[in-house]
């Protein structure tokens, strides 16, 4: 390429000019999503409506001149405040070190000199040099190449690569895709040559980019778990806000003091006000996400990780997802015999492959980029350890490239130990019948070898060989006199871990439907290997295209392989699913598949060979193109799922309690037990259980092997409602007997307090223990590790026992001490209090009603 570079003089930009076109133009890459400043993090948490009656609170008791009690509850509102803004922050720091938005290194000329950038600084007219590997920084038009290929699947969706010219075109406007074109453009692969190119486009201007702004504008909607959640929240708040209006009217009518009455007010919405709901969902799907990311799966959009709950049906790629993405040899043809490539054969094949693998490997570059020549090296050096085959010391002399005549390439080699040039051809086995010039007969009998490889889903090549003592050498291949050595049959082999992953799948109730640009042998192959139903059944791209909506939908339901699809039949593909009732999740790669990925319930990109278009439109990215790393994410998406409803009923249920603690003693003119106090300090359990103590819960043993849950069933179904609001009452009734208790036996008001609150909170604690499953009694549940269990436990007791009896605490929460024996009465009525839930779990109810996890 060097001696490209002198013949045309191209001395490229100068760094000045550069300079300039960088601050005019911008950098060479695709914007991305600002992040959010702390400013507007802490507004958002500012404004939740728990804090600010906090505030409220403590702004009622410094009117009242108890400056301590204010200063307690504003110190509540700042250690929320901190511990919000800090989860926060490692959110956001989490999901931007999700985001891969690194550009490749670019080789460029300027100043007459070759230099390495950064491809961001890539500028329009700047000559680039691509070589075999690199993925192109820009959109280019070629000056001069060489053997030239690129893959263009990102912006065409078609897996081969296409050939590239120098050659004028005539003006016309010429689009991605398309052999012998002088065009190359920003993001695509270069798999074999080397080129000089000068840019034409960059960032947005590009190919890549003008689909990536568009695709910038789409906005994303909350999701049904989002609604129903604001729903609830909206609701329960509309409540809280009529009985605190009720409280106040009704405490300073009958009791003439309206800042009690208020403070009464405030402490039941406190109370009411589920703000731990929104909680719940941002905690549980942020670590949802940090726990994806350990199965190298990246979350784009956290709502989908709960979405893959419900998905029905996976649809899949096959190359690099449910195989390798590589190519390795797997069988050969020599002399009429067929040998199968495999470890028992390492270091010894029949001598009559030797030349096969020996000039398939002169046909071949050096050191190679393209997989199927990387696959035929790594042949040569399992199986021929004699020196004489390998030919480290021969001098390449020239090159006969592949062209759209004749899909072949040879390779003319000189050594220094024999006279004549020894020519080494691979290519189309078509292409190499051509060269040898085969009769009819020949080419029947070997068409038949080459079907058979073909139709077990191999990549066909063939092998020839020729010498040549003319001085002068042809100007095409056909001048030689090829002998025929051989046919190579590549296979990319199925991930070891695929087989038991669709199998998981199957148990779960998920459909694996298999979406290929392939050709129909390679794909029913494939799809027999990995244990895919209805291997035999094969729907093309053609037949999709043919079809009417109405007659696809009918007919996907009996198929599970489509090949020969490009991008644009993925989306009519992705539209008959959903519109037969199916939750969709769909992988892809390409630009072109960003339509198909958005259309999907869960659009999945593919993180190691997927563009960055791509990975917009998705809501996850796989980092290893791995299909079971996206069974791995369906898990923990159903854990993540039967956590939240357990941390729902439990938040629903430890709220009725409270409420009732504090609308019983205004209606009935009894003494109040809750103030603001004791409800910050429940929030203090409330708030670490619901949003850790249950994320951190293991999965339920069933998890797959249910079938998806009814993406229409919602979170707050009428079985969970009904449950959680019983527990909350029986443990209100539990509460209001030990309150009754103490009252009776003529204890005073602080003492009546500190028993009444005690029993809460043992009871609340009993509530977290039995909440941990709806199918197994708490003691089983204590056998499985919970890390954030324990802590959480130890904790509250610690803060009760210091409440309770160190003196400062004592008079700030208005208590009196509290007998031993009156302790271990509230911790027999705490845990009391959920022994009918437990009964019920012990006879199976929930597991044969309500599969609740």
């Amino acid at each position: 390429m060097k001696n490209a570079i002198t013949s045309v003089g191209i001395a490229g930009l100068s760094e000045a000019e550069a300079s300039e076109r960088l601050a005019s133009e911008g950098y060479n890459e695709l914007p991305s999503t600002g992040k959010r400043s702390i400013f507007s993090t802490a507004f958002e948490v500012i404004r939740e409506p728990m804090l600010l009656l906090l505030v409220s609170c403590g702004a009622v008791y410094l009117v009242l001149g108890d400056v301590q009690e204010a200063l307690m509850l504003l110190g509540f509102v700042f250690f929320v405040m901190g511990l919000t803004l800090y989860q926060e922050r490692k959110t956001e720091n989490a999901l931007e070190a999700l985001r891969d938005l690194s550009s490749p290194r670019a080789l460029v000329i300027r100043d007459g000199a070759e230099r390495r950038i950064a491809g961001r600084e890539v500028v329009q007219s700047d000559i680039i040099i691509v070589n075999e590997g690199d993925r192109v920084p820009a959109d280019a038009v070629l000056i001069s190449c060489l053997n030239l290929s690129v893959d263009e699947s990102l912006l065409t969706g078609e897996s081969v690569p296409v050939r590239k010219s120098d050659n004028e075109t005539d003006g016309k406007e010429v689009h991605p895709g398309g052999d012998d074109l002088p065009f190359i453009y920003s993001g695509t692969l270069v798999v074999q040559g080397q080129g000089i190119a000068r840019v034409t486009a960059t960032g947005i201007r590009s190919e890549i980019g003008k689909i990536g702004k568009v695709l910038q504008a789409v906005e994303t909607e909350e999701t049904p778990l989002q609604q129903e959640t604001g729903v609830w929240v909206r609701n329960l708040a509309f409540v809280g806000l009529f009985l605190c209006v009720v409280v106040i009217v009704f405490y300073s009518l009958s009791r003439s003091d309206l800042l009690n009455g208020i403070l009464a007010g405030i402490t039941l919405a406190m109370s009411i006000l589920p703000e731990e709901l929104p909680v719940i969902l941002i905690i549980f799907l942020a670590l949802g996400a940090w726990r994806m990311s350990k199965k190298q799966v990246l979350t784009r959009r956290m709502p989908a990780i709960e979405a893959l709950g419900s998905a029905t049906v996976l649809c899949v790629d096959k190359t690099g997802t449910l195989t390798m993405n590589r190519m390795t040899v797997s069988k050969l043809f020599a002399g009429g015999e067929v040998i199968d490539i495999g470890s028992n054969l390492k270091g010894s094949i029949p001598e009559g492959f030797h030349e096969l693998i020996e000039f398939s490997i002169l046909a071949s570059q050096l050191d190679p980029f393209d997989p199927m020549e990387q696959a035929i090296k790594q042949t040569g050096r399992d199986y021929l350890t004699e020196r004489e085959h390998l030919h480290h010391d021969w001098t390449l002399v020239h090159e006969y490239p592949l062209s759209k005549e004749l899909l072949s390439l040879s390779r003319v080699w000189k050594s220094s130990d024999r006279e004549e040039y020894v020519i080494a051809a691979k290519g189309a086995p078509e292409a190499i019948i051509d060269l040898c010039h085969f009769d009819a007969s020949e080419i029947e009998l070997l068409s038949t070898h080459i079907s058979e490889m073909a139709d077990k889903g191999l990549r066909v090549i063939g092998v020839a060989r020729a010498l040549s003592q003319q001085a002068l050498l042809p100007e095409n291949q056909h001048d030689f006199v090829f002998e025929f050595l051989g046919l190579i049959g590549l296979a990319d082999p199925v991930r070891p871990t695929v087989p038991s992953a669709i199998s998981e799948c199957y148990s779960a109730g998920i459909r694996v439907v298999m979406i290929t640009g392939d050709y129909p042998g390679t794909a029913r192959n494939i799809a027999s290997q990995i244990g895919l139903n209805d291997a035999d059944k094969v729907m093309t791209g053609a037949e999709v295209q043919a079809m009417s909506d109405i007659d696809l939908q009918k007919r996907i339901d009996d198929v599970n392989i489509f090949a020969r699809v490009v991008p644009e039949e993925k989306l009519r593909l992705v539209k008959a699913l959903k519109a037969n009732g199916e939750i969709v999740a769909m992988t892809g790669d390409g630009v072109n598949d960003a339509p198909a990925l958005k259309a999907a319930s869960i659009g999945i990109a593919m993180g190691g060979r997927g563009t960055d278009v791509a990975r917009e439109s998705a809501s996850l990215v796989l980092l290893d193109d791995d299909f079971s790393s996206i069974v791995q994410a369906v898990r923990i998406g159903r854990r993540i799922f039967d956590n939240i409803r357990k941390a729902i009923a439990y938040t629903l249920a430890v709220h009725v309690p409270i409420a009732g603690m504090l609308l019983f003693p205004v209606l009935f003119h009894f003494p109040l037990v809750l103030l603001p106090a004791h409800i910050a300090f429940l929030e203090l359990i409330i708030d670490p259980a619901c949003s850790i103590v249950f994320e951190a819960e293991q999965e339920e043993k069933d998890v797959m092997s249910r079938r998806p849950r009814n993406s229409r069933e919602p979170l707050f179904s009428r079985q969970t409602v009904v449950v959680s609001i019983i527990q909350g009452v029986i443990v209100l009734g539990v509460v209001l007997g030990v309150f009754f208790y103490s009252l009776n036996r003529g204890d005073s008001v602080p003492e009546v307090r500190a028993l009444t609150f005690t029993t809460l909170i043992f009871s609340n604690l009993a509530l977290i223990l039995t909440n941990r499953s709806w199918s197994r009694t708490f003691i089983a549940t204590l056998r499985f590790s919970n890390k954030a269990l324990l802590p959480l436990l130890a904790g509250a007791v610690l803060l009760l026992a210091i409440v309770l009896y160190v003196p400062f605490f004592i008079s700030l929460f208005r208590f009196s001490g509290i007998h031993p024996l009156d302790l271990v009465v509230c911790l027999l009525a705490g845990l009391g209090s959920v022994l009918w839930f437990e009964a019920l779990k012990w006879f199976g109810y929930f597991r044969k009603n309500y599969n609740a996890g």
